[in-house]
């Protein structure tokens, strides 16, 4: 999450996509309690089965959010303004729903319907056979968050606005003030929301707050972390993972936390300066902006004993989720572009290329390394930088790229 603070149009955090399922489905936000790991084991090398670009005005993309999986169908939303429902064998469009303006949000989806919401300021419930508008619901602010379900609730956040819980038929059924928070995500487990925007007196915190009781458990007072940016949080246990970034001139300010999940007690935190190569420029203060608005920025994959960060910068960082000591880094020749997804002990994401337009110049590529040992297993040039951290659905991975092309790999072998 982002507060709008230090940095003009700043923005909050994260929650949401997707788990596996028995089969290939994927369909909540980082999957099962939001550790960012598959329930199915895939390893490189892999192959492009398809590939689709969608309609674009010629920029590149700062946001391209994960899509889900449900049956044989992939669902997912573009900054052109599209809701989109793909055949994940073929690539063939089932059906595409229009709505007024960008799509930079996480979908849910269910037996019948798929949830998601718009800048235009509505959330939206859409039949999954046909595209048939089922309901939506006017949140009279950009709807830039992750949706989920908590028994028979639909929940999703506007842009400094509220957290809401609907009916399946898109009645409200209550509402949180978010007066701080944008790019919103959390996840529901054991009935507590992690993280829910703090009270109206205490609007700059991060609670965790129970659904059953309506009461806040919790409080993370933000202001003594002193960050811009709140990832989406992870649960494994007892323990909550997370991180935090700020811009500070030539570098960014990076923490990585282990919570009580049960307390709000911060049990370890490790912090550390942005790692950009020699040689290669960047804007440190763009380059944060632009990252925000992916609502998976910083967000942890946890595997084992093991909780892997890729935080923008160009090194991976795993840590020990006990105790937060460093277990390996690696070190990379460019800039990570998204979050990590583990499937098996295999650790997947983007790294940007070369911001050249020589011919010669690197591409940006999809990177396999060891969750072991963080040591480089494969490498994939992509059409532009992978922006969706990796979905992984039986023996495929799905993901969209900042030149607005969709991908799907599958294993060779």
């Amino acid at each position: 999450m982002s507060m709008r603070r230090c940095i003009p149009g700043l923005i909050l955090l994260c929650l949401v996509l997707v788990a596996c399922g028995g089969r290939q489905d994927w369909v909540t936000f980082r999957g099962t309690q939001g550790r960012g790991r598959a329930e199915s084991a895939i390893a490189p090398p892999l192959g492009i089965r398809w590939k689709l670009r969608l309609q674009r005005d010629g920029n590149s993309l700062a946001a391209f959010n994960p899509p889900v999986v449900l049956d044989d169908t992939i669902y997912f939303g573009s900054a052109d303004g599209n809701f989109y429902a793909l055949d994940i064998e073929s690539g063939y469009m089932r059906w595409t729903f229009s709505t007024d303006g960008p799509i930079n949000s996480v979908p849910y989806a269910d037996n019948e319907n798929v949830y998601f919401g718009s800048v235009d300021g509505h959330a939206y419930a859409l039949r999954r056979e046909d595209g048939t508008e089922v309901w939506r619901f006017n949140t009279g602010r950009p709807v830039r968050s992750s949706f989920t379900r908590y028994e028979d609730m639909v929940m999703f956040a506007s842009d400094a606005g509220s957290t809401f819980a609907v009916s399946e038929l898109g009645e409200e059924l209550f509402r949180l003030p978010n007066l701080i928070w944008y790019y919103i995500t959390f996840q529901v487990h054991d009935d507590v929301m992690y993280f829910a925007p703090g009270p109206i007196e205490n609007p700059r915190s991060l609670a965790a707050y129970d659904v059953r009781t309506g009461e806040y458990l919790w409080l993370l007072e933000t202001a003594m972390l002193g960050a811009v940016w709140y990832s989406f949080p992870a649960v494994d246990g007892d323990m909550l993972f997370m991180a935090t970034g700020a811009p500070r001139g030539s570098y960014w300010e990076l923490s990585y936390y282990g919570i009580d999940r049960h307390t709000g007690e911060i049990l370890w935190r490790y912090m550390d300066a942005s790692h950009f190569p020699d040689g290669y420029y960047v804007d440190p203060e763009l380059l944060f902006r632009r990252s925000i608005e992916l609502l998976d920025f910083m967000a942890p994959a946890v595997v084992g004993n093991r909780v892997i960060f890729t935080s923008g910068d160009a090194t991976v960082r795993a840590f020990d989720t006990r105790s937060g000591r460093l277990v390996w880094s690696s070190d990379l020749s460019y800039p990570t572009s998204s979050a990590p997804t583990i499937a098996g002990n295999t650790v997947y994401f983007g790294v940007h290329g070369d911001p050249s337009d020589s011919p010669d110049a690197a591409p940006a590529r999809l990177v396999a390394l060891s969750a072991r040992s963080g040591r480089k297993e494969w490498e994939m040039p992509i059409d532009g930088a992978v922006l969706s951290a990796p979905v992984i659905a039986g023996r495929r991975i799905l993901f969209g790229t900042q030149n607005s092309v969709f991908y799907i790999l599958e294993a060779l072998f």
